[in-house]
C-alpha cells in the first residue's frame, strides 16, 4: 500500500461531538435545523427524496470542521447530494473479546451517527475495519498484549463479535468485512490465510442470522493492478490485475468492491484508461461497488489537479460501471479544514490528510465544484 493513505477514523465526527450533535437535533426538530442550516444547492425535483436510486450514491460522514455547527450542517448537505452514508469502524478490540453484547462507546457513537442520518432519510452501509487507514500494514489500536495476527484467538473473537453486534444492533443491507485487504496480503503473505479463514467463518455465521445481508471486502483498485509499487511484492507487474486477490474470497462475495484514487498514478483524470474500470464487467457477473474514492481539485505537492479532474474521474467510473454498481461512495461531500483536524492526530498524519483535503465537491466554504452537478445527475 502506498504511503499515502488516508485515515477515515480522523475524518469521523468524535464521540462527544456526534452525541451532542444527534441530541441537538433532535430536540429541535427537523423543520427548524433546515431553517437555521439552509440546503446547499439543490431544487426540490433534484433532491434524492423524489425518487428510488438504481445505484445507492453517498459519502463518508466527514464534516469540514470538527464541530458540533459542522456536523449539523454537514448532514444537511449529506441530505441534499447522497442516498447512502457509508461508516468505515475500526473495531474496539478489548470490547468484544468475549460476546456480540458487550458495552462499547463505539455502538453509542454509531447510535448518535444513526440518529443524524435517520434525520435526512439517509440509508446506511457499514465497513469494519481491522487495520490501520495509515498503513495497511498494521493493526488498528490492538492491544500490547495481543498478537498482531488473524492467528490470535482473540482478535478473531472480537472480529466476529464486533461483526454480529453491528449485524443485530443495525442491520444494514450491506457489511463490509475488511477495508483494502489487499494491501494486508502483499504485505503480509504469511499471515494472510488466517485472515481469509476468518472471513469465510464469520460471512457463514452472518448468513446464517441474516440470509439477506451483503457481505464483502474491498480492494484497492491501484494496488490490485500494481500501480503502487510495494517492496515486498515479488514479480511485480505495473498495470497487471491480481484477480486472485479477490477470487480467493469466492465464493462468499455478494459483490465485488474497490477503492480507487487514481490521481496518486495519473497526471489528469482525462488520462484514465478507457478500460480502467471496465475490466471488471468482464471478469465477474455479480455487483460492483466503489466503497471510496474521489480526485483532488488544486495541485498538492507534485500531484497536479483541476476542477474538471474530478469530473473526468466521475465520468470514467459512471461510463464504464455505472451500469452494475450497487453503491458508490465518494470520500468527501466537502473538503475538510485541516486546522480543525490538528487537534485529532499528529503532524505526520496530518501531512497525509492534506493529500485528500480537496477531494470534496464543495468548497470547505460551501460553494458547489463543477462535479457536483455531474454527481448529482447520476443519483437517479
Amino acid at each position: 500500500m502506498s504511503a499515502i493513505r488516508i485515515n477515515k477514523y480522523l475524518l469521523s465526527a468524535s464521540l462527544l461531538l456526534t452525541v451532542i450533535a444527534a441530541r441537538h437535533a433532535a430536540a429541535e426538530g427537523s423543520a427548524e435545523r433546515a431553517k437555521q442550516f439552509p440546503q446547499i444547492s439543490v431544487s426540490p425535483e433534484e433532491n434524492r427524496n423524489n425518487r428510488e436510486p438504481v445505484t445507492l450514491c453517498g459519502f463518508f460522514p466527514s464534516p469540514p470542521k470538527v464541530t458540533v455547527r459542522s456536523i449539523l450542517r454537514h448532514y444537511k448537505v449529506l441530505g441534499n447530494h447522497a442516498d447512502v452514508i457509508l461508516y468505515q469502524m475500526e473495531i474496539p478490540w478489548e470490547d468484544f473479546p468475549d460476546s456480540p453484547e458487550a458495552e462499547s462507546e463505539k455502538i453509542q457513537e454509531l447510535r448518535g451517527q444513526m440518529m443524524l442520518a435517520d434525520r435526512e432519510g439517509l440509508e446506511k452501509i457499514f465497513v469494519i475495519d481491522p487495520l490501520n487507514g495509515l498503513n495497511r500494514r498494521e493493526f488498528k489500536n490492538l492491544p500490547p498484549s495481543w498478537e498482531a495476527s488473524f492467528a490470535d484467538p482473540r482478535v478473531r473473537a472480537s472480529y466476529k463479535n464486533f461483526a454480529l453486534r453491528i449485524l443485530r444492533e443495525f442491520k444494514p443491507a450491506y457489511l463490509g468485512l475488511a477495508s483494502e485487504i489487499n494491501s494486508y496480503q502483499d504485505a503480509y503473505p504469511e499471515d494472510f490465510p488466517n485472515y481469509l479463514n476468518l472471513y469465510h467463518e464469520v460471512y457463514a455465521s452472518l448468513k446464517a442470522e441474516s440470509p439477506d445481508i451483503n457481505l464483502f471486502v474491498t480492494f484497492q483498485w491501484e494496488d490490485l493492478n500494481n500501480l503502487w509499487n510495494q517492496p515486498e511484492e515479488e514479480g511485480f507487474a505495473p498495470g497487471v490485475t491480481k484477480w486472485n486477490q479477490i477470487e480467493l474470497f469466492e465464493p462468499d462475495l455478494d459483490l465485488w468492491a474497490i477503492s480507487t484514487y487514481p490521481y496518486i498514478t495519473f497526471s489528469s483524470g482525462e488520462d484514465i484508461p478507457a478500460d480502467y474500470y471496465s475490466r471488471l464487467l468482464e471478469r465477474t457477473d455479480k455487483p460492483l461497488a466503489v466503497s471510496e474514492g474521489g480526485w483532488i481539485s488544486k495541485d498538492y505537492g507534485h500531484l497536479t489537479a483541476t476542477p474538471q479532474d474530478q469530473t473526468a474521474y466521475l465520468e470514467a467510473i459512471h461510463n464504464q460501471i455505472g451500469e452494475r454498481l450497487a453503491f458508490w461512495i465518494y470520500l468527501l461531500a466537502r473538503d475538510i479544514s485541516i486546522e480543525s483536524y490538528r487537534a485529532l492526530t499528529s503532524e505526520r498524519d496530518l501531512e497525509t490528510l492534506r493529500f485528500f483535503t480537496t477531494v470534496g465537491l464543495i468548497t470547505e466554504a460551501g460553494r458547489p465544484k463543477p462535479a457536483l452537478k455531474v454527481w448529482d445527475s447520476y443519483r437517479r
